[in-house]
């Protein structure tokens, strides 16, 4: 796979909104947004890089510091099927799993049976779904995962 999954560089946001804005298209993650996650995610904020950003992933604590969400784990379309997601959501989860965070949420698109696949191979249950979560006609199905015991 010759892909390293790292923190981000500051000097890599510009891209790193380019890479968002490519894989998730409208509307994504401004400049504004992505610099504030960098500095606050610390290691919970990855990026895959093979000459340059392919993927990135992003969690989020929440306010309660023991629950948080994962916001975003995306791959370019012409990198995807190569485990990269998968290695960035592990990556993400490892991370996660040495913070307070306990219990993590994500939302994905119902329709996108790759994605669920990938996130219940990791732990997560299906925890509902949220009509209009992105405004009207943008539902989402929530997941939820809760760190495994050590």
């Amino acid at each position: 796979m010759d892909v390293a999954i790292r923190v981000p560089l500051a000097g890599e946001i510009d891209e790193l909104v380019a890479l968002d804005y490519g894989i998730f298209g409208e509307p994504g993650y401004s400049v504004i947004s992505l610099r504030q996650f960098f500095d606050l995610a610390g290691p919970l904020l990855q990026v895959a890089v093979h000459d340059g950003l392919v993927g990135y992933s992003l969690v989020l604590p929440s306010y309660d510091g023991v629950s948080g969400w994962f916001l975003a784990c995306g791959v370019r379309s012409d990198w995807r099927g190569r485990g990269i997601g998968r290695a960035l959501a592990v990556a993400a989860l490892a991370a996660t799993d040495a913070s307070p965070v306990r219990t993590l949420r994500l939302t994905v698109e119902p329709a996108n049976r790759a994605a669920i696949g990938l996130y219940e191979s990791l732990g997560f249950v299906d925890d509902g779904m949220a009509a209009d979560y992105f405004g009207a006609g943008g539902d989402r199905m929530v997941m939820r995962r809760h760190r495994p015991s050590s």
